[in-house]
């Protein structure tokens, strides 16, 4: 018994080496979504321009991409070009600011230009709590009935819209949407 006690520090190496080997052979982009399949979470929040009070239901009735999306965040930067070309092309995009400062979000918009139909100022990140978001970007696919048909974790730029978003808004498709 006393001899097996000195093979017990290799048997944990080797536990230890089997799971970091798993975890690093994870694709981070391929977070699972619990929300997809089911409706938007319930909300009430400030629209970033007008102050108005906005709820899931004065989104809803048409197919949109919801981008989670921040000024502190460098890929949303990246991503903002193709994103005003969707928006140019009549893709409806909702923006939720994600922990941000709403003067710096309005500067920002100001500055790059405003892909979204409306933006929506989630600066306690409770809404993107609600949605599972790991941080930004992060881009979801709604149905015109607030169901969230797919969630897309990263950059979203021509080859993401083409392989893997434009499925979703086929009235896009025969358009050549943003290729």
């Amino acid at each position: 018994m006393p001899r097996l006690k000195l093979f017990l520090p290799l048997a944990a190496f080797v536990l230890l080496s089997l799971l970091l080997f798993r975890g690093l052979s994870l694709d981070p982009t391929s977070l699972p979504s619990a929300l997809v399949g089911k409706p938007l979470p319930d909300f009430e929040l400030e629209e970033l321009h007008s102050g108005k009070n906005l709820s899931r239901q004065d989104i809803i009735g048409k197919p949109m991409l919801v981008n989670i999306w921040a000024t502190w965040c460098y890929s949303c930067r990246v991503e903002h070009p193709y994103l005003l070309e969707l928006a140019a092309q009549g893709v409806r995009i909702i923006g939720l600011n994600y922990k941000d400062d709403g003067v710096k979000a309005i500067a920002w918009l100001k500055d790059l230009g405003d892909p979204y139909a409306l933006t929506l100022a989630d600066s306690e990140g409770m809404l993107g709590l609600d949605m599972g978001v790991y941080g930004a970007p992060e881009t979801y696919v709604v149905d015109a009935n607030g169901v969230v048909q797919f969630r897309h974790v990263g950059v979203v730029d021509a080859q993401v819209w083409q392989s893997l978003l434009a499925e979703w808004f086929p009235e896009f498709q025969s358009k050549g949407v943003a290729q």
